[in-house]
């Protein structure tokens, strides 16, 4: 652990918050969609980058179209190792809103909170995850509702399933693997009570830290057409797995590889 190193990295990682609140207030208000998403894209690359983490991926990620993509959750940096492969909406809880800097860049930079205390959320949630599939993005979901070491996965909740089970979105699972010099670790995982800038002192001042992004067959794929049974004028039923079931099946498929070495 170096001082000097986390006082280097956290000035350019401030900086560079910063920069990204700047085009948001600046840029975002004019540019379309497609801009929108592109500088998401490339700032999150540069903020990995300046926090010294490495990052490799493998599987075939659903680059085009809308797709729910279900993760499993380890730290604050999952959201912008994810945007390195494409820019992602992220559920998240509605306390990052909150956060010095962070909650304000999260907040433009498309963030679908969820007040997870109100009765109405997953409706309101739901209804905006919509609203994203129908304009072909992604949409990120941490089904734990929490973070873990990263050695396992704990129980998904299913609710927020139910928006994905729509004919032409895609459900991919994606596990995330944390590695410290080469060896599987929880060192930067931000877990229990600790917080964000106890977290950031560790990462930002060592050296070593890697993510594995592993980019699993999905579950749910727009190829696969479903069974049309006519019910009325231009609607009809679509056969489909419950939002239980694709919870399910998310999460045996992430948990058999974050339980390997």
């Amino acid at each position: 652990m170096s001082v000097l190193r986390f006082t280097f990295r956290a000035s350019l990682v401030a900086i560079w918050v910063i920069v990204g609140l700047l085009l948001i207030a600046s840029l975002f208000w004019w540019l379309g969609l497609a801009g929108r998403l592109s500088i998401k894209k490339y700032w999150s690359a540069v903020l990995v980058r300046l926090c010294g983490v490495r990052v490799k991926s493998s599987g075939t990620p659903y680059l085009k179209g809308p797709v729910l993509w279900v993760v499993n959750h380890v730290s604050w940096l999952d959201v912008f190792v994810l945007n390195l492969e494409r820019s992602t909406a992220f559920v998240a809880k509605s306390e990052i809103r909150h956060w010095p800097l962070i909650g304000w860049l999260a907040a433009g930079a498309d963030t679908i909170f969820i007040e997870r205390a109100s009765r109405h959320a997953v409706r309101a949630v739901g209804l905006a995850m919509q609203k994203r599939f129908a304009r072909d993005q992604a949409v990120g979901l941490f089904p734990e509702g929490t973070t873990s070491e990263g050695f396992d996965v704990l129980n998904f909740y299913a609710n927020l399933f139910e928006p994905a089970r729509l004919p032409g979105v895609a459900i991919q699972p994606i596990a995330l693997k944390y590695f410290h010099h080469g060896q599987r670790s929880q060192f930067a995982a931000f877990v229990g009570e600790e917080t964000l800038i106890a977290n950031l002192w560790r990462v930002l001042g060592s050296t070593g830290v890697e993510i594995e992004t592993v980019f699993l067959p999905p579950i749910i794929a727009p190829d696969l057409a479903p069974i049309n049974i006519p019910l009325m004028p231009a609607e009809a039923i679509y056969e489909c797995p419950s939002r239980n079931t694709l919870a399910q099946l998310a999460r045996a498929s992430i948990q058999n590889v974050v339980r390997r070495p």
